[in-house]
């Protein structure tokens, strides 16, 4: 499953502004990267609809207290990118794989707060009632950086929500691998030996039926199923790969190097949740505790990281070079309890594929209506679009049905472009005016994290596709 559950209460017009024109692709931050993002809608007479998609409503009719906002952001942050990990730490080793993943945690966290600091310092210099969404912080940073960069404010914008488009429909991709490959262990066990292909194919029509519903709001209970299964996954997984450990010298403690794009693309989709920070700061009832030095966000991602490094150096030490893709196909077959947790958790990640999809059809079908419509058939044609891109998330599935090489592959691509290079390209243009620092601090700090970024976007999807076409 993606990074789950991240609910986004009702806004409620604030006094001193007015009504404005919506553009979806403006607050799609606010549904959120990456992983499977739930949202709370609250029914009402006379609603505005999803509330990420309404601008200018500066209040939180609910705010979320302290706890709260933990919960959300640590349902946000784990998901099926911490059942790859122990693959991950294969590409690593039982010493870089901990060292690496922990450096990595530290600079996404750090681009994190960078993003909120700039979001907050261009709120107070445009002077908006409501901090800006991520797409809006970096266009809103290039209108008030160097003038090289300022005619590109609006094409930066579209290119945050096309990475956010490709992610999402990568999370999609990795759902139809993820469910067809537990499926398919468990049936196996039972003699009823079908094809990975096949499982996927029966997969197609519940998912494309889901994605037919058009209301959130009828999609949000079945969260609620996702989140148990979830947490019993976690649960039963750790007590499974804790148990008869071999000694960590039948290990390799560092991987060879050609393996550790590999690791990097892995790593990054499963500490990226950048999307996440803003929405779950703006609903907080006390703002400043989210940022502070032991606020939400650095607690949080402290209990992500021992999460995800637990996991992964456990699973590499117990499997070895036999962990699977995912964790939970390399528990014990004969077990019922093992079974049970592959057929919940593949339940679970059935019900929240619609959640997954509804970002780039939020970007993209009203950007078809402005262009080609009014349709006299709108309902039957939105069907036929949703339909479209549930296709095409089956098709590279069927094409790649490697999970922990989908995984891979868009985190390279993806999730290091909006984990680590829009971050810190907004944080230079944000002080271009106003200073880069003592000896240009903010220039060389930023630099280094777009050499990562760029790094890791280059090597990671090189090694990815290779690995694709080998295994093709």
């Amino acid at each position: 499953m993606g990074k789950t559950n991240v609910p986004v209460e009702r806004y409620e017009r604030d006094s001193h502004t007015e009504m404005t024109h919506v553009d979806p692709t403006s607050s799609l931050s606010n549904v959120t990267s990456s992983k499977c993002n739930i949202l709370s809608v609250e029914d009402g007479k006379g609603a505005l609809g999803p509330p990420h998609m309404v601008e200018g409503y500066g209040r939180v009719q609910h705010p979320t207290s302290f706890l709260e906002t933990l919960i959300h952001l640590l349902k946000g942050n784990i998901g099926s990118g911490l059942y790859a990990m122990g693959d991950a730490f294969r590409n690593a080793g039982l010493i870089a794989g901990p060292v690496v993943s922990l450096l990595l945690s530290i600079i996404c966290v750090y681009c994190q707060h960078m993003l909120l600091t700039g979001a907050k310092e261009l709120q107070k210099r445009t002077g908006s009632p409501v901090l800006p969404t991520f797409a809006e912080t970096v266009e809103l940073s290039f209108k008030a950086g160097p003038p090289q960069l300022r005619k590109w404010a609006k094409t930066v914008r579209l290119w945050i929500n096309i990475f956010l488009c490709v992610t999402q429909m990568g999370f999609c991709c990795v759902y139809f691998v993820f469910i067809s490959d537990n499926v398919k262990k468990v049936m196996d066990h039972y003699n009823v030996e079908l094809d990975i292909h096949i499982h996927m194919l029966i997969l197609l029509l519940p998912i494309m039926l889901s994605c037919w519903i058009r209301d959130l709001k009828y999609l949000v209970p079945v969260s609620l199923f996702a989140n148990v299964f979830m947490t019993v996954g976690i649960a039963v997984t750790l007590y499974y790969i804790s148990q008869e450990l071999p000694t960590p010298s039948t290990r390799d403690y560092i991987a060879p190097w050609s393996k550790i794009p590999l690791f990097f693309g892995t790593a990054i989709y499963a500490f990226e949740g950048i999307g996440l920070v803003l929405p779950l700061q703006s609903e907080m009832k006390q703002h400043d505790q989210f940022t502070r030095p032991f606020g939400v966000l650095n607690i949080g991602m402290t209990i992500v990281t021992c999460l995800i490094v637990t996991v992964g150096f456990l699973g590499y030490l117990k499997y070895g070079d036999s962990v699977e893709g995912s964790l939970t196909l390399n528990l014990p077959q004969e077990d019922i309890l093992a079974q049970a947790v592959q057929l919940t958790i593949s339940v679970g990640v059935l019900f929240s594929y619609a959640l997954q999809m509804y970002v780039p059809i939020e970007i993209l079908w009203p950007r078809i209506q402005r262009r080609w419509g009014p349709f006299k058939y709108s309902s039957l044609i939105e069907i036929i679009f949703r339909s479209s891109l549930v296709l095409i998330t089956f098709i590279l599935a069927e094409v790649i049905p490697h999970f922990s090489l989908f995984i891979s592959l868009v985190g390279a691509v993806s999730s290091t472009a909006l984990a680590l290079f829009f971050p810190a390209i907004m944080d230079i243009a944000t002080h271009w005016e106003s200073g880069l620092g003592p000896f240009k601090w903010v220039l060389w700090k930023d630099g280094f994290f777009i050499l990562i970024g760029v790094i890791g976007f280059i090597t990671g999807t090189y090694a990815s596709v290779e690995a694709i076409v080998q295994k093709l």
